[in-house]
């Protein structure tokens, strides 16, 4: 595999994973297993039915939890250190037989892209959850899975259009995070607020029961 490639493989498995680890690892190994894309030798791991079967059920949860508002939070949240450890393990395979100073630079990499947009997407899905409809979670959840997929596919086979796409969404990145960390603070003061008016009222209606 080129260096282009590689870079672009690395990038785009951190970047996927930290939105879909379980679609990431089905994707590539089904691709490789219908010879669509020729995986590194590290990564022909993905290929064995055992790591497909194991993929296909816990995408299959996460395809349906990722769709309830709330259990997404949660889900997101537990996977905050499931999603990036895996995607170094991941960019570390892909580099294998490359000299050290390579593999540990596709392992920064990759923890840095699967980071950021596991930061971004458990961030927009906090906020998306205050709407009360559920069809705007349902929406964004879909979408995320298309991006995933057509990613990893237009890194394999595009990858100077993959590596440009990853720039912009570094710069949207960084134009975004703030406004969502900004949002996410206000909807915890709004939720603490609402619990301490809550807890306020209790209080004085048990004073009143005493009085009384």
């Amino acid at each position: 595999m080129d260096p282009i490639s590689l870079i672009a493989l690395i990038m785009g498995t951190g970047w996927a994973s930290g939105i879909n680890l379980y679609a990431t690892v089905l994707t590539l190994g089904i691709m490789g297993v219908a010879g669509v894309v020729d995986l590194p030798p590290g990564l022909h791991m993905l290929e064995h039915p055992l790591v497909l079967g194991a993929a296909a059920v816990m995408y299959s949860l996460e395809f349906f939890a990722d769709k309830i508002p709330g259990l997404d939070t949660g889900w997101d949240a537990v996977h905050t250190f499931i999603r990036i450890p895996a995607s170094i393990v991941l960019a570390y395979s892909a580099a294998e037989g490359m000299p050290m100073e390579v593999q540990f630079a596709a392992m920064l990499v990759a923890g840095g892209m699967s980071t950021a947009s596991h930061a971004t997407k458990a961030g927009t899905r906090a906020i998306v959850n205050t709407s009360p409809e559920p069809f705007s979670n349902w929406s964004l959840s879909l979408a995320e899975d298309v991006a995933v997929i057509g990613g990893l596919w237009t890194a394999m086979h595009y990858p100077l259009v993959f590596i440009g796409l990853m720039i912009l969404f570094i710069m949207a990145m960084v134009w975004l995070l703030p406004k969502l960390w900004r949002g996410i603070r206000g909807l915890y003061r709004r939720v603490i607020g609402f619990f301490s008016d809550n807890k306020e009222v209790l209080l004085i209606e048990d004073q009143r029961k005493k009085d009384g």
